[in-house]
């Protein structure tokens, strides 16, 4: 149609078309529709493929978060394991680092700033895809300094926020502590990560 169109909006007398061009043009969007609904399969393929394949990511309502072994050691150093539980009755997945906050008494976020990688305790096992079963969990190590407690630039803390990764919501456990300007480090999520004495 859009041919016939721009024909008619040329100048001077439309040219008529011959049977050969007519069956020529036939033949092209022949060809064009068959490949149009192959790519249409395709793609519906592919898809379904993969979604059928992805394990959903642990959202946090459906993880139970604790602390694990408490990490104590020289030069101000504190530390403790982190462990996020699937209870979801479901598999999903983690990847990556837990994101980390700091909450006053009344749960108002305090100033407070997080280090992935290596921490005091634990080299980082870097970003790896956890594939939890309900009932099984994932282990990261954080850590912190406390230079005296209410020295200029301590934080003093009542809770900890704790989001998956992935996840907009997150978990709030109790953690009484002091934290030099409010600096937290934590490694990535492991099945279980060696703890330096």
């Amino acid at each position: 149609m859009n041919e016939q169109q721009n024909t008619t909006e040329q100048a001077g007398p439309a040219k008529p078309r011959h049977r050969a061009d007519r069956r020529f043009g036939r033949t092209v969007i022949g060809l064009a529709a068959v490949a149009g609904l192959g790519l249409t399969a395709w793609a519906t393929t592919a898809n379904a493929a993969t979604t059928t394949s992805a394990t959903p990511t642990c959202s946090a309502g459906a993880l139970k978060a604790t602390f694990g072994r408490g990490l104590a050691g020289g030069m101000n150093h504190q530390g403790v394991v982190i462990t996020l539980r699937n209870l979801s009755g479901r598999t999903c997945a983690l990847r990556g680092y837990p994101g980390l906050g700091l909450e006053n008494s009344a749960h108002k976020k305090l100033t407070a700033h997080t280090h992935w990688g290596n921490t005091w305790y634990a080299h980082d096992p870097g970003k790896k895809t956890l594939v939890l079963k309900d009932g099984q969990s994932a282990e990261a190590v954080l850590a912190w300094t406390h230079a005296n407690t209410g020295t200029s630039g301590a934080v003093r803390a009542s809770f900890l926020e704790i989001t998956p990764p992935g996840a907009t919501r997150h978990k709030t456990l109790a953690f009484p502590q002091w934290v030099d300007h409010g600096d937290l480090s934590v490694t990535a999520l492991a099945r279980h990560i060696n703890v330096t004495p």
